[in-house]
């Protein structure tokens, strides 16, 4: 599992500091193809691998009888997708029908923290290593923070150089902690920000995962890996 995830993160995050060379060589639909034909492949090996290994170890803890702990990680699990996925706001560009951007957000999940993505990946981990207690979900958990921490520090670096000042600024209005920029004045929630298809979209996609988390997971253990 270590090595699929420094496997992942290189390719990943390698494409991500590639993409404006990669521009410039192919175009930004065709590179956003190719990031696609790389990344989606990776993390399906990853998720599959996670389900038909996530009780290997050792059990450090058992408490998925307990009243209260399953609604507790799927509720942290619903909030976990929500910071998750912004990225949604651009399904066209994620599918290369329009040309694919780098977008400088200050609005929306980003007014509670400039790096969603890695806030929900943290939240999804805890979730997860509530609920299953044992050492490979530890070690995936911190393997996969890990890496949305370089994340949070490789993107902004990114940004720093593409946007210049204008990055700066919002860097300054902005914080990765979740809700510290709300805290301390710097940002204030616009109720009317959250009112976009893709809050319903990422909403929609929680609850059908609800319903199919189980047949999900007899349809992955049938792949011996």
């Amino acid at each position: 599992m270590v090595g699929l995830l420094v496997g992942f993160a290189i390719a990943h995050s390698g494409l991500a500091a590639l993409r404006p060379w990669g521009e410039s060589k192919i175009g930004a639909r065709l590179y956003r193809v190719l990031f696609a034909l790389v990344s989606i492949p990776f993390a399906t090996v990853l998720i599959i691998y996670f389900f038909n290994h996530r009780y290997d170890g050792a059990v450090l803890w058992q408490i998925q009888d307990v009243s209260g702990v399953k609604t507790t990680v799927w509720i942290l699990s619903a909030i976990s997708f929500i910071f998750l996925y912004p990225a949604t706001f651009n399904l066209l560009e994620i599918a290369a029908i329009q040309k694919p951007q780098v977008h400088l957000y200050e609005s929306g999940i980003i007014r509670i923290t400039r790096h969603p993505q890695m806030v929900g990946q943290v939240i999804w981990c805890i979730a997860h290593t509530i609920w299953l207690g044992t050492t490979f979900t530890i070690v995936t958990s911190l393997g996969l923070i890990a890496h949305h921490l370089f994340a949070v520090w490789h993107g902004d670096k990114r940004l720093t150089k593409r946007y210049g000042e204008a990055f700066l600024k919002v860097k300054e209005r902005t914080s990765i902690l979740p809700g510290l920029a709300i805290f301390d004045g710097r940002q204030t929630l616009q109720g009317k920000e959250f009112l976009k298809p893709a809050y319903v979209g990422v909403t929609a996609f929680t609850l059908l995962f609800w319903f199919i988390h189980p047949w999900l997971m007899t349809v992955t253990s049938r792949v011996n890996w």
